[in-house]
């Protein structure tokens, strides 16, 4: 096992022969196997049968060593496993059990995300969604512990490879369907894929739903990090041509002061409208949550027309809705949308009688900034300067003392 205990800012998943929840979990494990505790924790709080447990064990395939996940039943139990089972069932269990807040919230969204898919096959209501094969105990188990191996991770930036499409059929509850199955085309729909020629299916249900959860790039990541360890989860069957494995690749950050994130950058120029309208516009971007920052430039549009640039920086799951609040509250026609990392230097705010003062970690040293919001009911330039400086003074005499 490739172990490591260094805080995790992006992870890779290389699908080398699919990927499955049990997969997941392996791959994960595999190089931080310090996390198994907090996953039979969560198991345990599980309603299930008794009987049930898992366990997680070193295999070597291929010339490649990793690790397995495997769920164990009662023989009892394992003859119902594929029952029919409804998702407002699973649900319910989810949230009654006493799952840490993020772990519960990570399998019921990655559970939400199977439903949903499921009811746009069927044509049927989300709540009247039973699962078949993914109701199975296994398949519960292999979404929790994957659930805590997520939240454990968070936040992080996650980047997928072209996934294998398989060929062929799988057996199901409704008889014979093509590979991939409809759930799992359904979910994966705008993610890349490829034919590797080897048979059976490659990417299941669970592992495309948690896929999607993760919501992650196709592209490689730009920005330098270390990488800190990898981590090999193989699963059961057997292909001609490559291991069935799931390799993750874990990284971290470059600096102990700076943390690694990701933000979407919205971009476009206005030329048609008043000064005064798009300054209300931008005060109510300004206050839209999910919203960093916003910033405007003078620029020459077409004709010789001095327009104005916008750009405003947001949060990569607000970036939709605060596309159609642009479209919205300004006359562009268009927005321009990128994707980009930023290093953030570690900071932290300190009140000095009254006024807020922010305190910035930087690798040569640390340095402090009084919000000038706060000091702006004084009197001259020379007075307001004089109480920044010492409540800036203070604040780094102060926080050096908490050290």
């Amino acid at each position: 096992m490739a172990q490591t205990d260094q805080q995790v800012s992006a992870i890779h998943l290389d699908a080398v022969g699919g990927i499955s929840g049990d997969m997941f979990a392996a791959a994960i494990l595999d190089a931080h196997v310090s996390l198994w505790p907090r996953c039979e924790a969560a198991i345990s709080a599980l309603s299930l049968p008794t009987g049930t447990s898992a366990r997680t064990e070193t295999v070597t395939h291929k010339g490649f060593k990793g690790t397995r996940f495997t769920v164990q039943l009662l023989n009892d139990e394992r003859s119902k496993n594929h029952s029919h089972t409804p998702w407002i069932k699973i649900r319910s269990m989810l949230l009654d059990a006493p799952l840490e807040a993020g772990v519960r919230d990570t399998a019921v969204g990655i559970f939400t995300i199977l439903a949903e898919a499921e009811a746009a096959v069927h044509g049927i209501a989300t709540d009247d969604v039973t699962f078949h094969e993914v109701g199975a105990i296994d398949s519960i188990v292999d979404i929790t512990v994957a659930a805590v191996l997520i939240d454990a991770m968070a936040p992080c930036f996650w980047s997928v490879g072209p996934l294998p499409q398989g060929r062929g059929q799988v057996k199901t509850q409704h008889g014979y369907i093509p590979i991939p199955a409809p759930a799992t085309t359904k979910i994966l729909e705008g993610f890349i894929f490829v034919d590797d020629g080897e048979n059976g299916e490659r990417v299941t249900p669970t592992g495309a739903a948690i896929l999607k959860f993760l919501e992650p790039s196709f592209s490689r990541d730009t920005v330098p990090r270390v990488l800190s360890g990898t981590g090999m989860g193989f699963g059961t069957k057997e292909f001609e041509s490559r291991a069935n494995l799931l390799r993750a690749s874990l990284f971290g950050g470059s600096s102990a002061n700076v943390n690694n994130d990701i933000v979407e950058v919205l971009r476009c120029e206005i030329d048609d409208q008043t000064s005064e309208d798009l300054a209300i516009a931008i005060d109510h971007l300004r206050a839209t949550d999910g919203v960093l920052d916003v910033c405007q430039w003078p620029v020459f549009a077409k004709k010789g027309r001095v327009a104005l640039a916008l750009q405003v920086l947001v949060l990569p799951n607000s970036a939709d809705v605060i596309t159609q609040v642009i479209l919205a509250e300004t006359t562009t026609l268009g927005v321009r949308r990128t994707v980009q990392y930023r290093d953030v230097l570690s900071r932290d705010n300190i009140d000095v009688n009254g006024v807020d003062v922010k305190i910035a970690h930087r690798p040569s040293g640390v340095t402090a900034k009084a919000a000038i919001g706060d000091v702006s009911a004084i009197k001259t330039a020379k007075n307001r300067d004089a109480r920044r400086r010492a409540t800036e003074t203070k604040a780094l005499r102060e926080g050096n003392n908490d050290g």
